[in-house]
């Protein structure tokens, strides 16, 4: 038996895959298991045990090409992202069952997707139904992926996160102090109601808790880290890392600090307890489908504006999300 895969959007959500993957992997132990990812975020999967094989396609090629190389060849094909670049590599594999799914009010997806699969599932995961309706209840996106495998057939559910990390990854952030606060720089804490001024802040109260912080950050914030380094507000400053150093490093904190980016899967899947701080604009829907998953965790509502009381109230709600996180985790 032969199972495709195909997931080619964010990092973080293909983390979030992981789970299914697992499941997948379980419920069909003889299968080959290939998964399409794109470039960007197949680093994510690398490392994978649960796959045979990790094919990435070019930003130059048609997802209907790649999918065709397939035809004939697999027995089961499944969308894990709900878009028309994974609808179209899985329905051009003609495999005799094509899954995937899209939100209910994506009515020209659900048309079209009939073209490519042989099962299309709704999500109720729509920004616009949610925000019309704070209290409707979202399901994590963890959960609906594992529906989706198990819609394909697949029965022994896996639902922990991974991220597969080794010694080598370990020791290139050994000299991070153990037990910290990390904090991941992100665009996030520089916009939308954050500012790099009010982040500086931030990370000068954390200090409060009697543990080392830590600030991670990718290379298009390497100016912002700069200055948040020459403030003299935390213990230590880190970029340039790999994706595997990265989650290393986020294996060492006592807890994660972020906003809403990859950074909260990545520590999802080292068992981090994380904070987050979501944006205001579809907070309700967020925050529910991509919350830190099966660990401790505090959730923070940007405000939606930089008015110094907001700013100030953001701080404030930070740190008493870590202070709960904390107070849970030594409970």
């Amino acid at each position: 038996m032969h199972i495709l895969l195909s997931r080619t959007d964010r990092i973080g959500d293909l983390i979030l895959s992981t789970p299914a993957i697992a499941t997948v992997r379980a419920s069909f132990p003889d299968a080959r298991v290939t998964i399409v990812t794109s470039a960007y975020n197949r680093v994510a999967v690398e490392r994978n045990p649960n796959l045979d094989e990790v094919r990435s396609i070019r930003n130059s090629e048609r997802p209907s090409t790649l999918g065709s190389e397939f035809r004939g060849k697999v027995d089961l094909a499944i969308a894990l992202a709900p878009r028309a670049a994974d609808f179209a590599i899985v329905g051009a594999t003609r495999a005799p069952i094509r899954i995937g799914y899209t939100y209910v009010r994506r009515y020209f997806a659900r048309l079209t997707g009939r073209m490519y699969l042989t099962d299309l599932a709704l999500s109720q995961a729509d920004p616009l139904l949610v925000d019309r309706n704070p209290l409707r209840p979202v399901r994590h996106e963890v959960e609906e992926l594992l529906d989706l495998v198990a819609r394909a057939g697949a029965t022994r559910r896996v639902d922990d996160l991974r991220i597969d990390i080794v010694d080598r990854d370990r020791h290139a952030v050994a000299h991070l102090p153990a037990n910290s606060l990390t904090f991941h720089l992100a665009d996030h804490w520089l916009r939308d109601g954050s500012t790099l001024e009010n982040t500086i802040g931030l990370l000068r109260e954390l200090h409060r808790f009697g543990l080392p912080v830590v600030v991670t950050h990718a290379a298009e914030h390497r100016a912002q880290a700069a200055v948040i380094s020459r403030a003299n507000v935390v213990d230590a400053v880190v970029g340039d890392l790999t994706f595997f150093e990265w989650a290393a490093a986020f294996e060492r904190a006592r807890c994660v600090v972020t906003v809403d980016t990859a950074a909260t899967h990545v520590a999802s899947a080292m068992r981090k307890p994380t904070v987050v701080a979501f944006e205001d604009r579809f907070f309700h829907l967020s925050s529910q489908e991509w919350a830190p998953y099966r660990v401790p965790h505090a959730i923070v509502r940007k405000p939606a504006h930089e008015t110094p009381a907001e700013l100030d109230r953001l701080r404030a709600d930070i740190v008493a999300g870590v202070a709960g996180v904390l107070q849970r985790v030594h409970a």
